[in-house]
């Protein structure tokens, strides 16, 4: 299967492929008149038709679309010249553009717009799409002509970009089993159809949780919750027809910050259960079966494949290449996070009973006396600093970072030019700073809502390749933030504002893409992350908080002690921040290197943390029963940890642009970064690509320095 099938149907289940020419497009369409599946028309080479999206039309075109996409590889088949990379990988590289456009739509109902209606269509047609991807990927004839290609490359190779395309491919075919005998083969397609099922439901129950359990306060509740935060509880709760109450949802978002503020010790607890038991409640929504039987059929799957777990076989094509590596980096971060846990709880404690307040420090606590702790310490108030962190000015401050490092130019759309999914979302032009070029749009979906999966994330609608045409690319963002009460602003948090510079990065690296051959738009899991990890750093740059971090009302920029405060707390709650996450990567890891027969993952899960010393203060970022990235699909199965592996690399590249002369707007590096890190996507070998730019390997040093933590006497190479 090549990448970019792969990637799709990881995410949401999908496939993502780019079609077929101009004069085959039109003999295509001829064949239907679903809306979802025709070619997109309008402005910028054609956008999505979201003006036209209905849940009924979702169905009939993901089928036909698959049966044009077969269509598709048939012809590459029946062809009885010789394989060459011009008649079958390129026919292959253009194979299914109808389907490409469904599953644009399909991902939209999943992500942004799902409905009951819509999860009862994907539950249906889940097994179907794994049985079409089985179809491709284990197709014979197709893999006999891609084997050819590749094998006679190795004695003559390509050029490079040729070269690594075909590399991929096989690659991706040989993991998918596509070298299976026919019995095996069929045992592996039956478990992909098992799985993907599986999959739909994990993360619908999930969805249903985040929808069911929403908790009401009344106005004698609202302890310590700031005004802002009320407002948009306030409204929350009217939209769910509950006027005169205050709603916060089971989401992040609305989450977080109440832990943080409130001064309701059982409703943080009543909260902070809510929102980490999701799918794990012991009812019709319960994900601890699904998560079994997922375990269960993947190691059976690799098995077939000959490889001892999921992890070997998942890693084998990553910048780690193995668990064993992925292990090591890990576990030389937990010791130091631990011990910094043990401080900040200390911390918190002295503050608890210097309150009187005769309590031990539990999870829900954890936020809540944190940033009691972040006044203390640091005279750091995190309500402070929203007040400078208005998303108007934050959208601002991502154009002005794209236009200093990539010569970008946003500009918005008028409303109503380009069709949209929602009222809510906003569209903008991108285009070359100089030569007003135009390289593509970008949609914003800010704003959490019902039907909408939560977190941040990045998707693109249509990628750049020069051997579709070179079309302007189609990038988008999408952000869970509250959304205010009429005529209030939206104020984000430190962390809030560093994600939506994070989920930009990766818009950015969709934008700048040059590349050939559609393949080289995927990516490398552990490497992905990088790009939009470091384009963080630029939040907190002079340029940015001079021009944009200022206060929504006054106008005035936020105050330079309030700045070094900010600063000087970089590595404050590094803790827990630190071990949140490290817990879940690790527990993704343990997952998938573990026989699955001995798994029993509410068991697995606490006594693999107590073996630990996972402090009982913290809680996983993702709990097992909703941990999406590793059980709604397959896209960061034993890849959580590629967060902690961009990182190093993040913190490496970043003194890079400390230690040069322009700092973080230094021209010659910054055109390094586009040159290497970022326009060629999947073009060229991660660690290659890395090598290119800082001149060596990254090292593990600048990420200890970075949070705080004392740096190793052997570098992590």
């Amino acid at each position: 299967m090549n990448s970019k099938f792969k990637k799709g149907l990881s995410v949401f289940a999908l496939v993502s492929i780019i079609g077929y020419t101009n004069g085959q497009e039109k003999e295509k369409e001829s064949m239907t008149t679903n809306p979802l599946l025709t070619n997109w028309t309008g402005p910028y080479q054609g956008v999505p038709a979201f003006d036209k999206m209905k849940v009924d039309l979702v169905k009939p075109a993901i089928r036909k679309g698959m049966e044009l996409h077969l269509a598709d590889i048939d012809k590459i088949t029946a062809n009885t010249e010789d394989p060459t990379f011009e008649n079958t990988i390129v026919p292959l590289e253009k194979a299914g553009q109808e389907l490409d456009r469904a599953f644009t739509y399909y991902g939209i109902y999943s992500s942004n717009v799902s409905s009951p209606e819509f999860r009862e269509v994907q539950k249906e047609l889940a097994p179907e799409i794994s049985e079409f991807s089985s179809k491709i990927s284990q197709n014979e004839e197709l893999f006999k002509r891609i084997k050819t290609v590749y094998e006679k490359s190795q004695k003559d190779p390509l050029d490079a970009a040729e070269q690594r395309v075909i590399d991929l491919i096989y690659e991706d075919f040989a993991m998918q089993g596509a070298d299976l005998n026919k019995e095996d083969k069929k045992r592996y397609a039956e478990i992909n159809k098992e799985l993907s099922g599986l999959y739909t439901s994990f993360s619908n129950n999930v969805l249903a949780d985040e929808e069911n359990y929403v908790t009401y306060l009344d106005k004698d509740q609202l302890g310590g919750l700031p005004d802002s935060y009320i407002k948009s509880a306030a409204q929350a709760a009217t939209n769910r027809g509950e006027d005169g109450k205050y709603a916060v949802t089971n989401t992040r978002s609305s989450m977080d910050p109440f832990l943080t503020y409130s001064t309701e010790r059982e409703l943080r607890e009543k909260v902070w259960n809510n929102y980490y038991s999701r799918g794990d409640n012991g009812d019709e929504y319960d994900n601890n079966e699904i998560i079994k039987k997922i375990l269960k059929l993947r190691d059976e799957r690799v098995e077939l494949l000959g490889h001892e777990n999921y992890a070997q076989w998942r890693l084998q094509n990553r910048m780690a290449k193995t668990p064993e590596n992925a292990m090591d980096l890990m576990m030389k971060v937990w010791p130091a996070a631990l011990a910094r846990v043990k401080e900040e709880v200390s911390d918190m404690q002295k503050v608890a009973n210097a309150e009187g307040a005769d309590i031990t420090i539990k999870p829900w606590d954890y936020r809540f006396y944190a940033e009691k702790v972040r006044k203390e310490k640091y005279d750091l108030d995190s309500e402070e600093v929203k007040q400078y962190l208005e998303l108007g000015n934050l959208t601002q401050a991502l154009f002005f970072t794209a236009g200093e490092l990539f010569n970008f130019e946003f500009t918005l759309v008028e409303e109503g030019s380009v069709p949209v999914f929602h009222e809510d979302v906003k569209v903008w032009e991108v285009s070359d700073k100089d030569s007003g070029e135009l390289v593509g749009l970008w949609y914003l979906d800010p704003y959490a809502r019902q039907g909408k999966r939560s977190g941040a994330w990045a998707t693109t609608y249509r990628s750049y390749n020069e051997l579709m045409g070179a079309k302007p690319v189609l990038s988008s963002n999408n952000s869970n933030f509250i959304k205010p009460a009429p005529g209030e602003p939206v104020l984000v948090s430190w962390d809030d504002a560093n994600t939506f510079f994070h989920e930009f990065g990766h818009a950015l690296h969709f934008l700048s893409a040059d590349i050939e051959y559609p393949t080289l738009n995927s990516g490398v899991r552990d490497y992905t992350e990088f790009q939009s990890q470091l384009l963080e750093r630029w939040l907190s740059t002079d340029k940015v908080i001079n021009q944009f971090l200022r206060h929504h009302e006054t106008n005035e920029v936020i105050p330079a002690d309030l700045v070094k405060k900010i600063k000087k707390a970089a590595t404050f709650n590094q803790g827990f921040a630190t071990t949140e996450f490290l817990a879940s990567a690790i527990m993704d890891m343990k997952y998938h290197t573990t026989d699955p027969d001995k798994i029993e993952p509410d068991t697995f899960e606490r006594e693999t943390l107590k073996e630990l010393n996972m402090p009982e203060e913290i809680v996983m970022r993702h709990r097992t029963p909703h941990f999406g990235h590793v059980f709604s699909g397959e896209g960061y199965a034993t890849g959580y940890y590629g967060y902690l592996w961009a990182d190093v690399l993040t913190s490496d590249a970043s003194e890079a642009f400390a230690e040069a002369p322009g700092g973080f707007y230094d021209e010659e590096v910054a055109a390094k970064l586009v040159k290497y890190l970022f326009a060629p996507r999947n073009a060229m070998d991660p660690a290659e690509a890395y090598k290119k730019f800082r001149g060596r390997d990254a090292e593990i040093d600048a990420l200890m320095r970075d949070r705080g933590f004392p740096v190793p006497e052997k570098e992590m190479k």
